[in-house]
């Protein structure tokens, strides 16, 4: 584990997904077998997909917090393990169905699913996974978790036609932008940690204090998401740099810089996004425009905003290496933009 150290002199330890990771080791062992025992079927097209999806790897970063919240309110049993899996297949999902909208052709930089099999075999695998995802939800027996996960199924679906309204349209406002990444990507987050508290019959407050540590440590999530497009390694994004410029997606650095720039530079970012009538050098212009604006610094702010309120909400419970991993995960989403 590396070292960094503050401005004050004291000695940090970089924060990673180590700590996480290892705590639910044995239980994402078990979630990783479950995943490849029911992604079986006798379509061989569709284990064949679900292969490639697994080998791209893949941090399990949500089915981890699932374990993980179960773990820190006490739950002895293993409901967990296929509630878990039932989280990654809602997030693979997606993940196949957003390639195809979006047109991508790389995920965790391999080709995704959609340059090699063609989008209507990822859109149909897409739906199998959803599938499997319901069909462990029904075998868990609870309602209330049925409830969660089938609505955090739908408000993503929700999320998926909003963001249709807001592409390419330079106006979007920072508001309505929120709200497209609360749907599709916090929504999840927030489901997985609070069903930990659900099957640990831990009381309402608890489940509620998970929801929103995952609904803020999502948000900030995708912030930084949205500020490494624009900054960051091919290696560390799993995808090609400037895929949002090139697909004329509207983040909020991209919200920032329009709305602080002048009128040509408007017309810049309404030339390349909205037309997508793209030049060589635009996307280093629109890097250029970021940053002279403060748009990707400010993004970044804004995601610590969420990741303090994400720490907050972890004031009731009590310390544990889980909490303290939920901790390390907030600086570890944070510090991806470093």
């Amino acid at each position: 584990m590396g070292i960094v150290v503050s401005l004050n002199g004291e000695r940090e330890r970089k924060p990673t997904l180590d700590r996480l990771a290892s705590l639910v080791e044995e239980d994402l062992r078990a979630v990783n077998e479950l995943i490849v025992q029911r992604m079986h079927s006798p379509v061989a097209l569709i284990p064949q997909l679900a292969g490639h999806l697994v080998a791209a790897g893949g941090k399990r970063l949500r089915p981890m917090m699932t374990l993980a919240s179960a773990r820190m309110c006490g739950y002895p049993g293993r409901r967990h393990i296929a509630l878990a899996a039932c989280v990654e297949f809602i997030h693979t999902a997606t993940l196949l169905h957003d390639d195809v909208v979006d047109l991508s052709e790389l995920r965790r930089g391999l080709a995704s699913a959609n340059a090699v099999w063609g989008n209507k075999t990822s859109v149909l695998v897409g739906d199998f996974l959803f599938s499997r995802a319901f069909e462990l939800m029904v075998e868990d027996g609870s309602l209330d978790v049925l409830s969660i996960l089938s609505k955090a199924s739908s408000v993503i679906a929700e999320g998926e036609v909003a963001q249709l309204t807001t592409a390419n349209d330079t106006e979007t406002s920072e508001t309505a932008y929120l709200d497209v990444i609360r749907a599709k990507t916090a929504q999840l987050f927030a489901a997985a940690c609070r069903i930990g508290a659900i099957i640990a019959d831990r009381p309402r407050v608890e489940q509620e204090a998970l929801d929103s540590y995952g609904m803020n440590l999502g948000i900030a999530y995708q912030l930084v998401d949205d500020v490494l497009d624009y900054s960051a390694k091919q290696s560390v994004l799993g995808k090609a740099i400037g895929d949002d410029f090139r697909e004329g997606k509207i983040t909020l650095p991209v919200v920032l810089a329009y709305r602080r720039g002048s009128a040509p530079e408007r017309e810049f970012w309404r030339r390349t996004l909205e037309d997508l009538n793209q030049q060589e050098g635009d996307l280093q212009r629109a890097i250029e425009l970021m940053n002279h604006y403060d748009a990707l610094a400010d993004t970044v702010e804004r995601a610590r905003h969420y990741g303090a309120i994400a720490r907050d909400a972890l004031g009731i419970f009590a310390e544990t290496p889980e909490k303290e991993a939920f901790l390390d995960l907030i600086d570890f989403t944070i510090q991806r933009s470093n």
